[in-house]
């Protein structure tokens, strides 16, 4: 089924796993209670309908003068989120993710408890620190939850019904719910700094959770075209150890074939191998692209991507 993964119960991998759910739950309720709830950041998710509700109930309730716990809010969402979302999509969340948004709320309002939701960093004058550091625990947090193969529930959910329902594509439907719920935030708090803040963490967090399930690369990939492509290949071959594959092609201008080299280096080597390029072919043509990922022979695996929490 899908996005359901089992581990053997008590193996590595399933102790590596559980362990990621727990740390990156606790790294998300710390970001939040640090920096996200006391300045009504408005993130997006069902924290972020959480914070705002928690804002509305100040005051109306005995039981909790502060309002709703934002934590426990988010939990009764949740809850109900995942019943519609599994009767509708099929069994896709699994347990890890049901623990994971269970843990996240029980950590956010046992933190508040003991930390506090009033500035507790003095940070009330300087909310683009916070919304830094805030996006980056959230973004690490979240990436961990997503390494142990769950979701985050929430807002995923919403979008996944809607993708279903309407055809649109999943991320653009997904922002689509955050950027509501960032502008609701602007509404209940008539403070349009609110979801600029809101925003700036989204994408923060967004950016952080790619560095975490793919790692920081710097490694670059290249498209050289020229005349002198043997000894360019030598060159990759025998000076760097790097391979690389000849792409054959056609010239636009006289339609001449052409073969065009694709390799990926490291920063070093780009900068060893554009010297290289101009001293044998000082007209080449080059097209060097960040490489986002990259898996094989000479770099990361696959299967220690796969394996590797």
């Amino acid at each position: 089924m899908a996005f359901i993964h089992k581990e053997k119960p008590f193996s590595k991998r399933w102790f590596t796993s559980w362990s990621l759910i727990i740390v990156g739950a606790f790294l998300m309720a710390l970001g939040f209670v640090l920096f996200i709830n006391p300045y009504n950041i408005v993130p997006g998710g069902v924290y972020g309908i959480s914070i705002v509700v928690h804002y509305m109930t100040q005051g109306l309730l005995e039981f909790w003068p502060d309002g709703i716990p934002i934590g426990l809010f988010g939990l009764v969402l949740n809850i109900p989120l995942t019943i519609i979302g599994i009767k509708i999509l099929g069994p896709r969340f699994g347990v890890k993710t049901i623990i994971g948004f269970f843990l996240t709320s029980a950590f956010m309002d046992l933190l508040t408890l003991f930390i506090g939701e009033n500035d507790p960093l003095g940070l009330k004058d300087d909310l683009l620190l916070a919304c830094i550091f805030g996006g980056v625990l959230l973004g690490v947090g979240l990436g961990l939850i997503f390494k142990s193969k769950a979701t985050s529930g929430g807002s995923d959910i919403i979008a996944m019904i809607l993708a279903k329902a309407t055809k649109w594509p999943l991320g653009q439907l997904l922002i689509y719910v955050d950027s509501t719920i960032v502008l609701l935030g602007l509404v209940i708090f008539k403070d349009w700094k609110i979801p600029l803040y809101s925003w700036l963490v989204i994408y923060i967090s967004g950016k952080v959770i790619d560095a975490v399930i793919e790692g920081v690369n710097y490694e670059k990939m290249l498209f050289i075209v020229s005349d002198k492509h043997q000894e360019i290949r030598d060159v990759i071959v025998n000076d760097l150890n790097r391979g690389g594959t000849f792409l054959i092609g056609e010239g636009m201008f006289q339609n001449e074939p052409k073969k065009m080299i694709h390799t990926v280096v490291n920063r070093r080597e780009l900068s060893m191998l554009e010297d290289y390029i101009n001293k044998i072919d000082p007209k080449a043509f080059l097209t060097v692209v960040d490489a986002k990922e990259i898996l094989g022979e000479g770099f990361r695996s696959l299967d220690d991507k796969v394996s590797d929490f």
